[in-house]
């Protein structure tokens, strides 16, 4: 069974910085595409940042230049470094892991594996 994990959400002022971890169990990140999304409330979940099967890495551009995916094969955790937090970052964040290997695109699917979410909060 595959299960992911995140974690490091919190509360944050505005410029600050966070790293979140998508600890992943039951199957390797190394050689799946991982995503990064967050939801507001009120809003539709929408993609952050992506890192492909093959290690090509993609951003929202609203987080590109702040935001950084990568991704830890001996920890079997990928990592989201944002910085220069704005208030508008402020969701929900989740990581999803592709079913399926080799793709390296940006859409992730409900039958991808999701984790539960961490509470990113940016302050004014």
């Amino acid at each position: 069974q595959v299960q992911l994990v995140e974690s490091g959400g919190g509360l944050v002022q505005t410029g600050g910085s966070l790293t979140l971890s998508c600890a992943a169990s039951g199957r390797t990140v190394a050689g799946y595409a991982v995503g990064w999304f967050r939801q507001a409330p009120g809003k539709e979940r929408e993609f952050v940042a992506g890192v492909s099967w093959n290690d090509i890495k993609s951003y929202a551009t609203s987080v590109k230049g702040r935001f950084t995916i990568s991704r830890d094969n001996a920890k079997n955790t990928v990592y989201l470094q944002m910085n220069s937090l704005k208030p508008e970052d402020t969701a929900v964040y989740f990581c999803a892991s592709k079913r399926t290997t080799y793709y390296t695109g940006t859409y992730f699917s409900d039958d991808d594996y999701w984790g539960q979410g961490t509470q990113v909060t940016v302050s004014s």
